[in-house]
């Protein structure tokens, strides 16, 4: 389950990539994940920043898988000890990410990160990473492509194109709701690119942001004023 984190994180550039480079080879993106027919514990995960304190806040809020109702939330402050660089940002939200996770007082079935999985340089973005050290189906869904280039989706929800990597398909541009723009969906762990869309469809009937990252954004930021306050 949880993994605590430790002084074993890295603290320079080249020993992140060199981590991310030792788990892609771990991480499984075949398969349905969880399954959620008979209701099941969902959990949104989200982190934002005090850059005056250097400071980062994570957010993770369970909604129960039929209702989408919020049953759990915990939240985690923590010093940033990790620079900002493109393609490293799990090394600056992880620690805090787990810290809020282990905080909940319910087990999640399925996690869904505000950002990428397999859809990242080496194939690690936060949630996949987050997958791999917990062993929790984990999906991302992101507000922009990133890197990756994509054709305009149809505008009916549901509709979709891939998003790709030179000739690879890393994730999935997904319109959640008629006539906004899409989000960028990438399977990160334990359930594959059909399935993490399938969700997200689910968890988003109202807005174009599926309710788990809604509730964990809305969270992050009552927090992270807080915090500052």
């Amino acid at each position: 389950m949880l993994v605590p984190h430790s002084s074993r994180w890295p603290t320079s550039e080249e020993a992140a990539v060199r981590e991310q480079e030792r788990l892609r080879d771990l991480v499984d993106i075949t398969g349905p994940g969880p399954d959620l027919t008979n209701g099941g514990m969902i959990v949104g995960v989200d982190v934002a920043y005090d850059d005056a304190h250097n400071r980062a806040v994570a957010a993770a809020v369970v909604l129960d898988a039929a209702s989408h109702l919020v049953i759990d939330q915990a939240t985690a402050i923590g010093h940033i000890t990790f620079p900002y660089v493109s393609g490293l940002l799990a090394f600056r939200e992880l620690p805090v990410v787990l810290d809020a996770l282990a905080a909940l007082r319910h087990a999640p079935d399925l996690i869904v990160c505000d950002g990428y999985g397999f859809a990242h340089p080496r194939r690690l973005g936060l949630a996949s990473h987050l997958g791999v050290l917990t062993g929790i189906p984990t999906f991302g869904v992101a507000k922009s492509p990133f890197l990756y280039a994509f054709d305009t989706p149809g505008a009916q929800r549901g509709q979709s194109s891939p998003l790709r990597d030179g000739e690879q398909i890393v994730g999935r541009a997904l319109r959640t709701q008629r006539g906004v723009k899409p989000v960028f969906v990438s399977a990160g762990h334990r359930i594959d690119l059909d399935h993490a869309c399938a969700h997200t469809l689910a968890l988003a009937p109202r807005y174009r942001l599926p309710e788990t990252t809604r509730q964990a954004d809305q969270l992050c930021r009552r927090a992270l004023a807080a915090a500052r306050a």
